[in-house]
C-alpha cells in the first residue's frame, strides 16, 4: 500500500551468506573465533548444511564407507570422489568446499597430483584440496599450493594409512610421536597449508600444535583446544550403523528413524492403508463415463470387424 513501508529480517540461514574462503579462515583463528566444518557427499546434505552456516564442506574419502559400503577408504577412485564433489558443489554456494583426495591420487608423482589437485577445482567446483601426511608429503604439498590451489593438510590418525597404522588407533601418545606429529604440522605448515586437520590424537597434543603454528586446526577427535571442528556428517546424524567412533557426539538418530519409516510403510502397502484417496489423482464422472462409452464403442467395432 503506498505511503506505508515494510522491514522483512532475513535470518544468515535464509539469505546468502558472503563466501567463505581461506583468509576467512586465517581470520577467524586471529579473532580466537571456531571454525565449523562437516563433510557431505550430496547435493540436498550440502545445501542444508549451507544454509545452516557451517563455515566449510568437507567431501571427505570418508564416502567411501559410509555412502559407498566399502570396508575402509582405499578403494575410493577419483571418479568417485569427482562425481560427489561436483553434487556438493551443486548444493552450496557459501562455505569453503574441500574435496578429499582419495589414496594414490597424489602418492605416484607430484605431476600426477597437482593434475589431480586441480580437477577437483576444474571439474568439481572445490575451492582447496585435502591431503593426509606430514613430511612425507611436503614436496606436494609445496607444488600443489604453487600452483594456486589451497591445500588443508591431515595428520594424526589417517585413514588411508590405516594398514600401515595398524588399524584406526589414535596416534601420538607417546612423547617421541608427539614431538614428530609437531615437527609434521611446522612442516606442512611451511610448505604453504592453509589449516591441519588433526585427529585422534590427545587433546593436550592438539592444543600445543594448534598454538604452536599459526594456520588453524581443525580437530576431530582431538579436543576443544584445536581452532575448528570436523565430523562426519553421517556419524553426527546416527545414519552410519557399523560402528561409531568414540569422539562423534551423536546430534540425531536417522537410522532409527529411517527404520521406522520404512517398516510403517510396508505395513500401510502391505494392508492398502497406502496410497489413500488423498494420495491419489481422480478423473471427473463427466470424463469416466466418457471414456467409459468410447472403450464400448471401441469394444463393438471389434467384434463387428
Amino acid at each position: 500500500m503506498e505511503g506505508t513501508t515494510s522491514t522483512t529480517t532475513i535470518s544468515p540461514s535464509t539469505s546468502q551468506r558472503k563466501k567463505v574462503t581461506t583468509l576467512t579462515f586465517r581470520q577467524k583463528n586471529e579473532r580466537g573465533e571456531p571454525i565449523t566444518m562437516l563433510t557431505a557427499y550430496d547435493y540436498p546434505t550440502a545445501m542444508a548444511i549451507d544454509k545452516a552456516g557451517i563455515d566449510s564442506i568437507l567431501v571427505g574419502d570418508s564416502l567411501g564407507m559410509v555412502v559407498l559400503g566399502y570396508e575402509n577408504t582405499l578403494p575410493v577412485t577419483m571418479e568417485e570422489m569427482l562425481h560427489h564433489a561436483r553434487a556438493v558443489s551443486r548444493g552450496a554456494k557459501s562455505a569453503l568446499l574441500v574435496g578429499d583426495m582419495p589414496f594414490m591420487s597424489y602418492q605416484v608423482s607430484t605431476e600426477e597430483a597437482v593434475r589431480n589437485a586441480g580437477r577437483f577445482l576444474q571439474q568439481a567446483g572445490m575451492d582447496a584440496v585435502k591431503l593426509e601426511g606430514g613430511r612425507e608429503r611436503a614436496d606436494v604439498v609445496r607444488a600443489i599450493v604453487g600452483t594456486g590451489i589451497p591445500v588443508m593438510g591431515h595428520l594424526g590418525l589417517t585413514p588411508q594409512s590405516v594398514h600401515q597404522l595398524g588399524g584406526f588407533r589414535a596416534q601420538g601418545k607417546t612423547a617421541s610421536a608427539a614431538k614428530r606429529l609437531l615437527e609434521d604440522a611446522h612442516i606442512l605448515e611451511d610448505a604453504g597449508a592453509f589449516s591441519i586437520v588433526l585427529e585422534s590424537v590427545p587433546a593436550q597434543l592438539a592444543e600445543y600444535i594448534s598454538k604452536q603454528i599459526s594456520i588453524p586446526t581443525i580437530g576431530i577427535g582431538a579436543g576443544a583446544g584445536c581452532d575448528g571442528q570436523v565430523l562426519v556428517t553421517h556419524d553426527l546424524l546416527g545414519l552410519f550403523e557399523r560402528f561409531t567412533p568414540k569422539f562423534v557426539k551423536q546430534y540425531a538418530n536417522f537410522h532409527t528413524q529411517m527404520s521406522k519409516a520404512f517398516t510403517e510403510y510396508l505395513d500401510d502397502v502391505e494392508t492398502k492403508r497406502f496410497p489413500a484417496v488423498e494420495h491419489t489423482v481422480e478423473m471427473s464422472a463427466e470424463e469416466w463415463e466418457e471414456f467409459e462409452r468410447l472403450n464400448v464403442e471401441a469394444l463393438k467395432r471389434e467384434e463387428d470387424l
